[in-house]
């Protein structure tokens, strides 16, 4: 698998894991041991959360199980070109309000984002594909993995085993590499909005 800051490069010095994950989609299909997946999970985990409340939760399947039908189902005609070699399906679900008073938790979904990066990052680690989607239909998610009122959808990810780009559909292909970002010019503003 090629490693991102093979291809980028950063205008200021950051450590090359921000700049090695990125989101390939060739995989080989193989099973990744479920204690491999809960070194994932457990990244997440650790991810900072307001008040403490850790409001992600993930749900997953491997492949191969019982489950893996009603997630790989999810998926939009195009997700399912490319994952049907992934490992591991997950849907990362937000609960929105606080655990200790029933209010609102305006940052439940920046949190679970925060607990996505700390996977995504730990898979890198690891030399596996994780990457992330919004692809997929979000009601029938809720209805078919019984999420209840008062947790949000948020986004699934494929987990894999990474596989030449060779692997994948021409026009694939011509899309595994890293990407790049804007510049920084362009994200920030010292003070108010500015773009």
């Amino acid at each position: 698998m090629i490693k991102g800051s093979e291809r980028r490069k950063a205008d200021h010095a950051i450590d090359r894991i921000f700049l090695d994950r990125w989101s390939p989609r060739a995989m080989t299909g193989e099973a990744i041991p479920e204690a491999d997946l809960m070194v994932l999970f457990e990244a997440a985990r650790w991810a900072p959360s307001s008040y403490n409340n850790q409001p992600w939760r993930i749900l997953y399947a491997r492949r191969d199980t019982e489950h893996w039908p009603r997630f790989f189902n999810l998926m939009v005609e195009f997700n399912q070109s490319w994952t049907s070699t992934a490992a591991a399906l997950v849907v990362f679900v937000s609960k929105t309000h606080f655990d200790f008073n029933g209010e609102p938790a305006v940052t439940h979904s920046f949190d679970t984002g925060a607990a996505w990066e700390n996977l995504a990052l730990q898979g890198s680690l690891k030399g596996l594909v994780v990457h992330g989607m919004q692809g997929f239909d979000y009601e029938r998610a809720r209805t078919e993995l019984n999420i209840p009122e008062g947790f949000q959808v948020e986004a699934m990810a494929a987990i894999g085993k990474p596989a030449p780009p060779e692997t994948l559909s021409d026009d694939l292909r011509a899309k595994e590499v890293p990407s790049d970002r804007r510049k920084l010019a362009d994200t920030i503003c010292e003070g108010p909005f500015c773009f």
